[in-house]
């Protein structure tokens, strides 16, 4: 059994995307700052509409997967292949960008708190190119382990065993083999979370403070620092004074080349010019249906 330790603090930073909604960007925040497969990792959080009602309108993606988490609010997506998806405080929105896709994801309140995640995860060379798809999660459908010494783990992707009992999230089957855990400590609980050797994992705490790795050896991520791991088959987290709220993400690495222009991510230079030519052309609106479903 090898403990992960952290290998890399990512300070958060503020910024602005879309119509200027203000958010913190940890991973991504500069050209190549990935941890293969995860290209990007935002927090947004306002009770202040001024931060966050301009929203995101219409624009495209292609070449990978976004994963919107949603803890406070209520955003309405939409695409223009005429799906539309109530994205609500709890639920995820699963998105493969695939082949091409132009939506926009447009605050459905004036008032309150807006508060939640995207994460940018890449797609094989292989599937860039696949239709594109989407899948609303309502918060119901993703199960919530409550652990022994207090403190729950919400499992939205992938599985994870807890002491012999493994919970599973709705989203499964993917090439990445994605591992997207929320984790709440009470302060100074500590977990012990069984993960996949050879797979990348980072650890983003948003509330409080939390030590990874072992008495003695352990670092503490305050919040808002994002920890890269080392390899291994665990990761032994431990809340701070405050406790924590942390997010656990970990995926297979596709360890191919990675050509980022803007919202379009594919292999090669020429495959980006092709993007940019499809998207002035109008090709884009000629891909196939995405699949809003309850599967994938």
């Amino acid at each position: 059994m090898t403990t992960r330790t952290v290998n890399n603090v990512i300070q958060s930073i503020a910024t602005s995307d879309g119509a200027g909604v203000k958010l913190r960007r940890s991973l991504g925040q500069t050209r190549g700052l990935y941890h293969d497969p995860f290209l990007m990792l935002d927090e947004f959080s306002s009770e202040n509409p001024g931060d966050y009602i301009a929203g995101f309108p219409a624009h495209p993606h292609r070449g990978f997967e976004t994963v919107t988490y949603l803890l406070d609010g209520h955003m309405l997506h939409e695409d223009h292949l005429g799906n539309r998806g109530d994205l609500k405080s709890g639920g995820v929105q699963w998105m493969t960008a695939g082949r091409g896709i132009i939506h926009s994801e447009m605050p459905q309140q004036l008032e309150g708190r807006m508060r939640g995640f995207q994460l940018w995860i890449n797609l094989p060379a292989a599937e860039k190119m696949k239709p594109a798809g989407y899948r609303d999660i309502d918060a119901a459908e993703i199960p919530v382990a409550a652990l022994a010494g207090g403190g729950t783990v919400k499992v939205i992707a992938g599985e994870v065993d807890l002491g012999g009992t493994v919970t599973a999230g709705p989203i499964q089957g993917l090439t990445t083999d994605p591992l997207y855990l929320d984790v709440e400590l009470p302060a100074g609980a500590s977990l012990s979370l069984p993960v996949k050797s050879g797979h990348n994992a980072y650890v983003y705490p948003y509330e409080g403070s939390v030590a990874i790795g072992t008495e003695g050896q352990a670092r503490v991520l305050e919040r808002g620092h994002g920890g890269m791991l080392s390899d291994g088959d665990r990761i032994e987290l431990q809340a701070g004074a405050q406790g924590t709220r942390a997010l656990v993400l970990a995926a297979k690495p596709l360890r191919e080349p990675v050509v980022q222009y803007g919202p379009f991510v594919m292999n090669t230079r020429e495959e980006i010019e092709q993007t940019l030519r499809d998207y002035q052309n109008g090709a884009f609106a000629g891909a196939a249906e995405a699949r809003a479903s309850d599967g994938r």
